[in-house]
Order: structure tokens, then C-alpha cells, then sequence
């Protein structure tokens, strides 16, 4: 059997040394060999054993698995949504859609691999081939027809989806994120249009017309379709934001529909409607998705709102600058009283957004609570120094432990008054140095609640 995990190889196996980010294959081939390894497959070295030496052991692997399963996919759609914020919204609820309408589908991504009812964590948004392809094979012997996954531009950059050639693609918008990766706006934006480009002849493109990057995504070779607030398939002509809904008159085809989307923020309008106009180029009726619309939830850990004594407290993802701002100004268009934010950036990534974040957080909201998310190995009050670099105004408290940070701040809550916990969401861990200890904003929040 060929393996690229050193540590599941047995005897007679062929082992494959893949290189990521973090680790380099090349480094387990002894490791493989003592396991009982029979041959190796690398992209150099002489070993004891039979050797192969390839150009690129990622394109060796991702062609071997396409052809090896290629019959047993065959009948598959894959979707394919990419993007900085909505992902995962998007993809579930097309994963939801598709499920309620009849059509097994399965979901991979930052929530984890959801089939038959049932979900599994990853380690990554979007996971190495090898284990990509062992979710497919799984999906097609349980009768899964569609396939909703996120697509990361690290995934794009590191070759995970090299091969793959996808039915419809999705883009959702493109801000500030991943720059410690990329380094620049226009390299994260390349590493998503590549997602553009490996569809299955001329297949369907979705694109968000609002988003200043939208036309790099209008490429000759894929039928587009647009949505958004300007002029699109897909238009909104108006909508109306509440604290657990929102309401939207949706134009298409010349038709104006009225729809309640269960769960809050304008940012959801864009991810209904690009997982609406992924559902219906499968071939849905319009009115059967909209019929099934009241009965969808998002994820878990975005825009999850909790009553407290009059008031109300939000859980959130959002860990962008520009994922922060549009949760916030949501708020604020039902806010009755006061808007509190808990917010941090993490540790180990992108330095540059954090004054960003602090800025925007402290701008928009009446108190903020500064605290960490993932510190990781860097110094936390490093992350703050560059967190409060970016404030202006002295409406602020910092509490680095981040569970004391929330407790306080909801003792501050008053009738009418919002709090928002964001940049964690359905994360039930916090990450300090190289470990991870058990930390969830939800049960923090919930447990708050009971008193």
C-alpha cells in the first residue's frame, strides 16, 4: 500500500515523502524503512530499498489517486468555494441545502468533514490529497452525489488540490489575511484565482460583484454568475437586519423574492446567496430552495447569539479586520444600547492586521476587551503592543486570560446592550506555546447564562 505518514507504514509498504509547510517527508524515509517499507518513492536520495525518484512527489501522489479512484468519483460534483471570510458559511449551507432537497451531499472544512449526519474534525481547512481522497472514497460508498469544500489558499499554494478539477467554484471576497504566508495582497490573490482555473471545461463561477477584486475571477473558460448589491444574477435589492434574521428581497431572472435567512449580519446575505446560486446550477427550482430557507442554521460559532437579562451576546469567527468590521456594524444596525467587543489576534501569523483589527474594534464599539485568541509561541503582550499601536480612543480594557476577559465583560451588560466574542467561534481550544488546552467561548458564555 503507499503511505506518506512514516509512522502508519508496515511491511511490503511503499512509502511516499511528501513536502508542506511545517515538515518535509524526505526527513521519515529511514523511519519508513525500519517500519518494513519496501520501496520508496522521493524526489531524491539512494536508499536501501527499491527507489523512485520523481520531479514532484505531491503531482506523483495526486495523479496516482486520480487514477486510481477516478471510476469511483466519476459521478461525483465537486464544489469548490474559496475566499478570506464565508467559506465555511457558504459551503454548509450549500451542504444543508442539498440535503433538504433530497441530494446527499457531504461538506469538508474548517468545521471538520460532515456525512450521513454526522461530522469529524480535520486538521486542516482543506487537507492534505491523500487524506482528501480517503473522504471522497468514503462519500461515494455512502452515495453522496455533491461534495461542498473550502479551498484555502494555503491548500491552493501547497499543491493539496492539485489535480482536482471542480463542477462549480465560489468566491466570496478577498481582504487582509494570510500575509505571513503570502507576503503580499496580489500573491494571496494569484493563489486564489488558480481555484478558477481547474474546473471541468466551461462550469460554472460563482463570483461576489462587490468585492474589489471581483473581476480577476471572470475568467473566458467558465460560465460566471454574480451576486451581490450591484448589478449581478444575483441582486439584493433591499434588506433589513434583526438580531436572529435577516430579511432580503432577492432579483433574479427579472423575479423579486422575499427571504428570511435565519440567522444575522448583512456578511450572510452574501454567503446565502452564493450557496443559493451554487444549489440552483444544479438544477433546483428557486422557490423549493427558498421553501426549505427557514429550517437552515449556520455554523457553529458564527453569528451564534445568546439572551442575557435584556441583553444579547454574540459568539463569532471573525478574526479579519474586515470580518470584525462588517459583524460589528451589523450589530449596530439593531443595537438598542451599547455595542462590547472581545476580541485578540493570534500568535505566529500576520503582524500587520493586528493594529488593523484594534483600530476598527475600538472605533466601532463602545468598550472593547482587548484579550489573546491563539498565542502560540509568540510573546502575548507582544501581540497586544501591536493590537493597541493601531487604537485611538481610550475606550478599551486589556485581559490577556481570555475567559476572565469575556466573565467581565458581561457582568457590563445593560438592557439593549450587545457583546460580541469574536475570533474563535465553534473553537473549543486555545493554543499557548505548542499546546492546547480546552477553551470555548460558547460554554463560557453559556455557562454565564445559567449562573
Amino acid at each position: 500500500m503507499l503511505r506518506t505518514d512514516s509512522r502508519k507504514v508496515e511491511k511490503g509498504d511503499t512509502f511516499l515523502a511528501l513536502r508542506n509547510v511545517t515538515r518535509d517527508g524526505h526527513d521519515y524515509i529511514k523511519q519508513a524503512i525500519d517500519r518494513g517499507a519496501a520501496c520508496i518513492i522521493a524526489e531524491e536520495g539512494d536508499y536501501s530499498v527499491k527507489t523512485i525518484i520523481v520531479t514532484d512527489t505531491r503531482k506523483y501522489l495526486a495523479d496516482y489517486l486520480k487514477d486510481l479512484y477516478k471510476h469511483k468519483l466519476k459521478d461525483i460534483k465537486f464544489i469548490g468555494i474559496t475566499g478570506t471570510n464565508g467559506k465555511t458559511t457558504s459551503c454548509f449551507l450549500i451542504y444543508q441545502m442539498l440535503n433538504k432537497l433530497g441530494i446527499k451531499a457531504a461538506y469538508i472544512g474548517t468545521i471538520g468533514f460532515y456525512i450521513d449526519g454526522e461530522s469529524r474534525e480535520l486538521s486542516n481547512t482543506t487537507p492534505d490529497i491523500d487524506t482528501l481522497y480517503e473522504m471522497f472514497v468514503e462519500a461515494a460508498d455512502k452515495g453522496v452525489t455533491v461534495i461542498a469544500m473550502e479551498v484555502s489558499s494555503q491548500a491552493i499554494a501547497g499543491g493539496r488540490i492539485y489535480g482536482l478539477d471542480f463542477d462549480i467554484v465560489g468566491f466570496t471576497n478577498l481582504t487582509q489575511d494570510h500575509l505571513d504566508f503570502h507576503k503580499t495582497m496580489e500573491n494571496y490573490l494569484n493563489e486564489k484565482v488558480k481555484l478558477f482555473k481547474q474546473t471541468k471545461g466551461k462550469k460554472i463561477a460563482i463570483v461576489n460583484s462587490d468585492d474589489k477584486y471581483s473581476s480577476s475571477f471572470v475568467l473566458p473558460n467558465n460560465n460566471t454568475i454574480t451576486y451581490g448589491t450591484k448589478r449581478s444574477d444575483f441582486h439584493v435589492e433591499s434588506f433589513e437586519l434583526a438580531l436572529t434574521e435577516t430579511h432580503v428581497c432577492l432579483k433574479n431572472n427579472g423575479n423579486l423574492y422575499n427571504i428570511t435567512i435565519p440567522f444575522a449580519g448583512k456578511y450572510n446575505i452574501y454567503n446565502y446567496f452564493l450557496a443559493l446560486a451554487s444549489v440552483l446550477s444544479l438544477g433546483f427550482k428557486i422557490e423549493d430552495v427558498i421553501n426549505i430557507t427557514p429550517s437552515l442554521k449556520a455554523p457553529t460559532g458564527r453569528t451564534d447569539v445568546f439572551k442575557y437579562n435584556g441583553a444579547a451576546i454574540m459568539v463569532d469567527y471573525a478574526h479579519t479586520p474586515d470580518a470584525v468590521e462588517n459583524v460589528i456594524n451589523s450589530a449596530l444596525e439593531y443595537c438598542k444600547g451599547k455595542i462590547f467587543t472581545v476580541v485578540g489576534c493570534g500568535g505566529d501569523r500576520d503582524r500587520t492586521k493586528r493594529p488593523k483589527m484594534g483600530k476598527i474594534a475600538s472605533e466601532n464599539s463602545t468598550k472593547v476587551f482587548f484579550t489573546n485568541d491563539n498565542p502560540r509561541t509568540e510573546d502575548e503582550k507582544v501581540i497586544m503592543d501591536d493590537i493597541i499601536a493601531g487604537v485611538e480612543k481610550d475606550n478599551y480594557e486589556i485581559i490577556f486570560d481570555r475567559k476572565e476577559a469575556i466573565k467581565k465583560a458581561i457582568s457590563e451588560l445593560e438592557d439593549g446592550d450587545i457583546l460580541l466574542i469574536l475570533g474563535k467561534g465553534h473553537e473549543d481550544y486555545q493554543i499557548i506555546g505548542t499546546e492546547k488546552f480546552h477553551l470555548s467561548d460558547i460554554e463560557i458564555v453559556e455557562k454565564a447564562i445559567k449562573g
